[in-house]
């Protein structure tokens, strides 16, 4: 099946919710072999339905629907579908005696709008609302198959899961996964790693290789198509291999990890303890540390030293350190790191400091980073960087590359 998933709700084109619908049943056809190759945000509005419609009729043979199956006037997804496709409305009475039950039990007196969520399309297969009051449908017309289900995740979710998805597998043919494996990139762009395995994305077939471009960051999508997910891990593993055998000194991670949850990690199977010292960054490393669960076994705590004075009186740097080479060098960042680590007594110290902008700051350029780290045995180093980009971008970067950059040193150590 190709299938095309339509959200209804000017409340999404709107910006007031998130349409996590759509990104919920991707996932589920993903697993079920369906392919999904459009995802289309229509408003409460009849004309402008009917044509994502049509035009959805053209590119799939299953149209998924999420609300519009309330009992407002702007609620019109049943109403439409079933004028397009010549179907009356006709009351499911199962549904109608529990919307009934529902305000009988509450002590509300039941509008007659209500019973409208009752209305369903002739001849539809009718899918249970277990958690709310509109049932959903299913309806094959001409060879394109119709489902339409309610708005809210909360009734759409389990309604899928427990009835959508055995009428869905019942009417496929052939059964296929669609399993997928995110490989995570930091330290090389997006066109050089594409640049590098450029022969494998142009004769890619089963699996495909996906390239993402995050902030800062560049992921790879190996995708495979098969009837047992064994087989799609398999196919996965070779290309994964391949891709690895050329740039993976890059490679941090896979799927849903990231350089912060990797540093955590990696901390604590050393048993390693940490602490922050921040300028430019504000405390972000600090904040992202603690929102990893289990980081309490490695970050000991931190200082913010926005300022010169809070550099010298709290954080304990050099004044001469300051006079000589500025807040913005390679030697208050190791200093930062080095007294950081010593106040609260921990194995590494990591400082940022450095010009995320929008002005020059001791005559250096916005951009220009440098990230301090200190170890317990007496080892210090700073890293320098010139960045590119907003004030919150150098900002967001620094604190990724400073999570790179002490993943490489403790993988380095002994």
């Amino acid at each position: 099946m190709d299938a095309e998933i339509i959200a209804v709700g000017s409340e999404l084109l709107l910006g007031q919710i998130v349409n996590t619908n759509g990104r919920f049943l991707s996932q589920q056809f993903a697993e079920m072999g369906i392919n999904v190759y459009y995802h289309t945000v229509v408003g409460d509005n009849d004309k402008r339905l009917q044509d994502a419609v049509d035009i959805a009729k053209k590119r799939a043979d299953l149209i998924v629907f999420t609300g519009g199956l309330g009992p407002t006037k702007d609620d019109m997804t049943k109403e439409t579908i079933s004028r397009m496709l010549g179907k009356e409305l006709v009351f499911d009475q199962e549904a109608l005696q529990s919307i009934e039950a529902y305000f009988t039990k509450s002590n509300r007196v039941m509008t007659e709008n209500n019973k409208k969520q009752a209305l369903v399309l002739e001849g539809s297969d009718i899918l249970a609302n277990d958690h709310g009051m509109a049932p959903g449908m299913v309806l094959t017309v001409e060879n394109i198959t119709y489902m339409l289900l309610p708005g809210p995740p909360s009734e759409m979710e389990p309604m899928f899961l427990k009835y959508g998805y055995q009428t869905l597998m019942k009417m496929m043919d052939k059964h296929e996964r669609i399993e997928s494996k995110v490989l995570r990139f930091f330290g090389i762009g997006e066109a050089k790693l594409e640049t590098v395995i450029e022969d494998l994305i142009e004769k890619q077939s089963n699996p495909t290789i996906a390239p993402l471009a995050g902030d800062g960051e560049v992921t790879l999508r190996i995708t495979a198509k098969h009837e047992t997910k064994e087989k799609c891990e398999e196919m996965i593993a070779a290309a994964e291999k391949e891709i690895l055998s050329r740039v993976g000194q890059f490679h941090y991670g896979n799927n849903q990890t990231s350089l912060i949850k990797e540093l955590v990690k990696e901390l604590t199977v050393r048993k390693l303890t940490i602490a922050g010292a921040e300028s430019l960054t504000g405390g972000m490393f600090q904040e992202q540390l603690t929102t990893i669960p289990g980081a309490g076994k490695v970050f000991k705590g931190g200082i913010v030293s926005y300022t010169n004075d809070a550099k010298s009186n709290v954080l304990n740097v050099k004044n001469k350190t300051i006079e000589q080479f500025g807040v913005v060098s390679e030697e208050c960042a190791i200093e930062m790191a080095e007294n950081v680590s010593t106040q609260f007594d921990a194995d590494i110290g990591i400082s940022f400091t450095g010009v995320a902008g929008p002005d020059t700051q001791e005559g250096k350029p916005v951009g220009t980073i440098f990230i301090g780290i200190a170890f317990r045995n007496g080892k210090s180093l700073a890293k320098k960087l010139s960045l590119s980009g907003s004030r919150s971008q150098n900002r967001v970067r620094s604190v990724k590359y400073g999570c790179h950059f002490l993943l490489q040193e403790v993988n380095n150590l002994s």
